[in-house]
């Protein structure tokens, strides 16, 4: 019996004075052109790597009759979101994850690929708000704002303690103009090249603002304020904020991903014919005469009608390398070439036998406190945690930090967060944990000042080859596991329509900012 596929309603109308304030989901116009329902029986598709964009991309095409086969290196489908065993001093089994997946409600997209799994997203619980914790007692919050811009903005500088009216006299007005006019095309051909940091000098908020305020959006793609574009803070500050109809509030995971979202999504591939193949690499890509492809792994080789490149920067890169014909146009070359990751982040997960105080929130943003940058209370919404707690009495806390220097040692780093999470949260300080995780990678793509106009696209030169990934530039704004899923779908409906298939509607945020929607000019 086939999953049944769950497909979002369709937006309300547009053209009306609330859709060109912002205060709707858009459906991407053009996102296939496919009159068919299902594809020939004898269409192949090969999907490489096994994380959001890759699942994403197989279940699109495997629902519409085409025959895929998704290929994995890891032992596990979910990518960087993927949960693994681990055990505890007293032998209890849990699952690990390489960092906290925030749900938000504008993931239109990747929702409706959960969708697949359970339509009511009931795996899914709210989370009312989650602060930003500075230094000496800075608190500040995103929770109970419009939704519609410029008022979001308008409200939150009005609320804010961290500027003053006199602050606002002293704001750059073309700075201001940029952010609420944002443009997926024209902002990063304006301002790409900057880095967010130089963008932020000339906005001249005061130190503290900037660090409340404008640190979360940096550090969203794993990134600080000097190695992050300009255009991709931009970009952040819209998808997030001032063009999110739904607000910046987010759902969270019930229990661990591996166990409601990859799990289940396995058994929806299966259910479909997807051979999902686990623990194997690519060795090759060569493109045959009639435009077949032809994929050599470490157990043989495959052939089909269509690929979708999807693993991670490194894997691309990689899987690049080791493939001549994916060399023959240069600017797909270069494009290749120019792939890097970010910089190091860390995920420390802490297994306490005492209790935090009742009034710490789930989920705290950081600023100011050096390489922190999150603390979550697992124990406080993860029905796995949440047990540990009621067996011991403790709590599970999980401290994250992007950005960091590649030349740092672990040992400090660990130090570092430790003390600092002893500092905001002195319940907790001298506390030593029962049992510690500490997971660093640097995995995650590169949004590098100038890197915007060399980043890859879903389309390539070679027409049935297709790219996947949260690194991937769309044409609209997206972020993360939305970017995932959405260039999952794209590169999927990119395939389709070489066979003449109806491919899966696409929807997004407004893709331009409120003064932009009104005509004005990108300062």
């Amino acid at each position: 019996m086939k999953a049944r596929v769950s497909i979002p309603p369709p937006p309300p109308p547009r053209g009306t004075l609330a859709d060109r304030l912002g205060n709707s989901r858009r459906e991407l116009r053009g996102a296939f052109r496919g009159t068919r329902e299902r594809a020939d029986k004898s269409t192949r598709t090969i999907v490489v790597g096994g994380g959001i964009a890759g699942i994403s991309a197989a279940l699109v095409l495997a629902e519409r009759g085409v025959r895929v086969t998704l290929i994995e290196k890891g032992h596990e489908l979910g990518g960087r979101l993927a949960s693994y065993a681990e055990r505890l001093p007293a032998g209890d089994s849990f699952q690990m994850e390489r960092g906290f997946p925030a749900f938000y409600r504008h993931y239109y997209n990747l929702r409706a690929i959960l969708q697949r799994v359970d339509p009511d997203l009931s795996i899914l619980r709210p989370l009312a708000d989650y602060p930003v914790l500075g230094p000496d007692g800075a608190r500040e919050s995103f929770a109970g704002l419009p939704t519609t811009a410029p008022l979001n903005l308008l409200s939150l500088l009005r609320r804010t303690p961290f500027v003053s009216l006199r602050d606002l006299r002293n704001i750059d007005p073309e700075a201001v103009r940029a952010m609420v006019a944002f443009d997926p095309q024209k902002s990063y051909a304006r301002f790409d090249t900057e880095s967010a940091s130089t963008f932020l000098d000339r906005l001249n908020l005061p130190t503290k603002a900037r660090e409340m305020v404008f640190r979360v959006f940096c550090h969203s793609v794993f990134h600080d304020e000097r190695s992050v574009s300009a255009a991709e803070m931009l970009s952040m500050l819209h998808f997030y904020f001032l063009g999110n109809p739904e607000g910046m509030s987010f759902d969270v995971l019930e229990e661990p991903t591996g166990d409601v979202v990859f799990s289940p999504l396995a058994r929806i591939l299966a259910s479909h014919g997807v051979d999902v193949r686990l623990g194997e690499s690519v060795l090759e890509v060569v493109r045959e005469r009639g435009d077949r492809i032809r994929v050599k792994t470490g157990s043989g080789e495959l052939d089909a009608e269509g690929l979708v490149l999807a693993p991670d920067v490194t894997g691309l890169r990689a899987i690049y390398e080791a493939s001549p014909m994916l060399a023959e146009d240069a600017t797909f070359a270069a494009t290749m070439e120019a792939l890097c990751c970010c910089a190091p982040y860390v995920v420390f997960r802490l297994f306490y036998g005492q209790p935090v105080n009742d009034e710490r929130a789930p989920f705290a943003s950081i600023a100011g406190h050096g390489a922190l940058d999150s603390i979550t209370l697992y124990d406080r919404f993860e029905g796995e945690s949440r047990r540990y707690a009621l067996r011991t009495g403790g709590a599970v806390v999980q401290l994250q930090a992007f950005g960091l220097d590649p030349a740092r040692d672990d040992a400090s780093i660990r130090t570092e967060l430790k003390a600092t999470l002893g500092r905001l949260y002195p319940e907790l300080e001298g506390a030593d944990p029962l049992h510690e995780v500490y997971v660093r990678g640097a995995s995650g793509p590169s949004f590098a000042p100038g890197s915007g106009a060399t980043r890859a696209r879903v389309a390539t030169p070679y027409g049935n080859i297709a790219i996947a990934g949260d690194h991937v530039k769309v044409p609209f704004p997206s972020a993360l596991m939305e970017r995932a899923a959405s260039s999952g779908i794209m590169a999927a409906n990119a395939l389709l329509d070489r066979w003449d298939v109806r491919g899966e509607s696409l929807y997004t945020v407004p893709p331009r900012g409120f003064i932009a929607s009104l005509g004005a000019r990108i300062p």
